[in-house]
């Protein structure tokens, strides 16, 4: 994955203004699946600067795999973006303490997002999913329930307003797909599906 280019962005927009951008926070040990799957759909509909993976630092991190991945951006420097997906793995719920990342979370909770597996983590520790109606991890759903949620559906797939919840792995192309059609539009998203080969 490519770093941003060297001009300031426009707001929601990538460098030299190429379109909308899609922000997925990383952390050592994320699942590599999800964060590909992610990157993937919204490649196929905005770009190669779709995306924008970002980190407290820009220092390599270690995926779930044992892959090393560098994160393109630091918070600060995160053009405006246009929507927020955040892909599970074992390490979410010792990155769901950073206080950096809880605070980013919590200021763009009205964005469209997509959130698998134990990326729900991240998004309760930061406060946005009370009175939400989430899908998920079967295996999470005591810890979804300390969040507060309106309703919890173990091992569903659930969009409700601008947010997708769903299991960890493959499913969580329902919730790269959902933030793409929001972004880039439902045809767009489509499109990407198609090319992927995802009949889901």
């Amino acid at each position: 994955m490519s770093s941003a280019g060297a001009r300031l962005p426009d707001p929601q927009h990538g460098p030299e203004g190429e379109g909308p951008v899609v922000a997925i926070p990383v952390y050592a040990g994320v699942s590599e699946l999800e964060l590909g799957i992610m990157v993937a759909v919204c490649r196929l509909c905005g770009g190669e600067g779709a995306t924008r993976t970002l980190h407290r630092s820009r220092v390599s991190i270690l995926t779930a795999g044992g892959l090393v991945s560098t994160p393109h951006v630091m918070y600060a420097a995160l053009p405006e973006p246009a929507g927020l997906l955040i892909p599970g793995g074992p390490g979410a719920a010792k990155a769901a303490r950073d206080p950096l990342l809880r605070g980013f979370l919590a200021a763009h909770a009205d964005l469209p997002t997509g959130i698998s597996g134990s990326g729900v983590l991240l998004a309760g520790e930061a406060g946005t999913l009370e009175g939400r109606i989430l899908g998920g991890p079967a295996d999470l759903t005591d810890l979804l329930w300390g969040f507060s949620p309106a309703e919890v559906r173990p091992g569903e797939v659930v969009t409700e307003g601008r947010l997708t919840t769903t299991p960890g792995g493959f499913p969580a192309m329902y919730a790269a797909l959902a933030v793409a059609g929001a972004v880039w539009g439902e045809a767009a998203a489509q499109v990407a599906a198609e090319r992927l080969g995802w009949a889901g």
